[in-house]
């Protein structure tokens, strides 16, 4: 790694699985640390969902593990843990997320983890928190969405609607990284490690928060309005002749606007329409409106209008739209990189932060189950017949 990176010279030992976990490690190897991605033998359960490669490896996988070393260890073996303390000897930062009984059963609880290495830093996110009445249970990130609230407002209320893309896992992830990057800044100063903790419940109670606090203070029970938003309008999705965009006209400024491009004058004056609440209130008038505006023009010409009257909209894209939008291309979203296996290069999303001076970098594909493990033993002290007889072991 270059010394110019923010994160150089910090070693993370990553036993995240799935999402939140592997995906703060990643963002902390964009910014320059040396993440080690510690891997089951044959590789861990998390490589194999959604696969898209000729060894299974998912989809998911190769976007939250770029710029990771990989080694298979068993952490069952004595052989295993011996490998692992000796790990964590130069390591600054563990990652995990698994319940925090089987972090305790293969030693990757603070407590342990500071019996090794005083001063490491643990990362470890979890599905409801580290209370003992619900430390134990187990979620994914649907459930997360399920509990917040946010599930039964998408949809219709005959039929609840989760988001089909991870995003309580993902902003889990993110809150990870940002804790890990500020008890690394603390111990600076300190000399002590700590523990930073986050959840994906309490994550989906963020993401919620403004429809729980409203529910809290005025009691509305709202229910769910499929695409429509009850709080301004018009905000909806809009079927044009050969496609479906997204309009969202929130304040007075961009509703005058919207009534201008529309030609629906008479709004300005209705009292039904005075203020974002009474527009979210009576939404179905105006998005009954914006629908037959569309009904009539193409995706491109609609969302020309749109953008000249400076009203936000855009297309509703399928995956594949999505790869090929001009626009998105342009803002630099992907960085393709072969992958064993692959039938092409894989469009790494870049992250989602950049930094002018020190910004992050995929310079390194996802690595295969292993395949880092006899120089990172090598690193670490082993010889090359210690590596010979822990593989014939199976340890490694």
């Amino acid at each position: 790694m270059t010394n110019d990176k923010v994160l150089a010279g910090v070693k993370v030992l990553d036993f995240g699985r799935f999402i939140a976990g592997p995906f703060c490690a990643a963002l902390l190897a964009d910014f320059g640390a040396d993440v080690i991605r510690i891997d089951r033998l044959g590789g861990s359960e998390d490589r194999f969902i959604m696969p898209v490669t000729s060894d299974g490896e998912g989809a998911l996988f190769l976007q939250v593990n770029r710029n990771k070393r990989s080694i298979t260890l068993d952490l069952e073996s004595n052989d295993g843990r011996e490998i692992l303390h000796r790990l964590l000897q130069g390591a600054d930062v563990v990652v995990a997320n698994m319940p925090p009984r089987t972090m305790a059963r293969l030693g990757l609880d603070y407590a342990s983890l500071c019996r090794i290495k005083p001063d490491i830093i643990l990362t470890a996110s979890s599905a409801f928190g580290t209370h003992e009445a619900v430390r134990d249970r187990v979620g994914f990130d649907g459930v997360g969405q399920s509990i917040s609230g946010a599930v039964r407002m998408a949809g219709t209320p005959e039929h609840p609607a989760k988001a089909m893309v991870p995003v309580v896992d993902f902003a889990t992830a993110l809150s990870c990284a940002l804790g890990t990057v500020m008890a690394l800044y603390e111990r600076r100063s300190s000399g002590r490690g700590q523990e930073v903790t986050s959840s994906l419940l309490h994550t989906a109670l963020n993401l919620s928060s403004g429809l729980l606090i409203e529910e809290a203070l005025l009691r509305l029970n709202r229910t769910a309005s499929c695409n429509r938003s009850p709080n301004y309008g018009p905000s909806d999705i809009y079927r044009t002749r050969d496609g479906w965009i997204i309009v969202q006209v929130v304040g007075d400024g961009l509703f005058h606007r919207w009534v201008r491009l529309t030609g629906q004058q008479a709004l300005l004056d209705d009292p039904r329409f005075q203020g974002d609440a009474a527009r979210g209130e009576h939404g179905d008038v105006l998005s009954q409106i914006m629908q037959d505006w569309c009904a009539s023009r193409t995706q491109a010409d609609a969302l020309e209008a749109l953008e000249q009257a400076r009203i936000p909209a855009g297309p509703v894209h399928s995956p594949r739209q999505t790869l090929d939008d001009p626009i998105v291309r342009e803002s630099g979203a992907f960085q393709q990189m072969p992958y064993p296996g692959a039938p092409e290069g894989v469009p790494i999303v870049v992250p989602p932060l950049s930094m002018s001076r020190t910004p992050p970098t995929i310079s390194q594909r996802p690595p295969q189950a292993g395949e880092h493990t006899d120089a990172i033993l090598l690193e670490a002290g082993y010889t090359a017949a210690d590596v010979a007889r822990l593989r014939a072991r199976k340890v490694i």
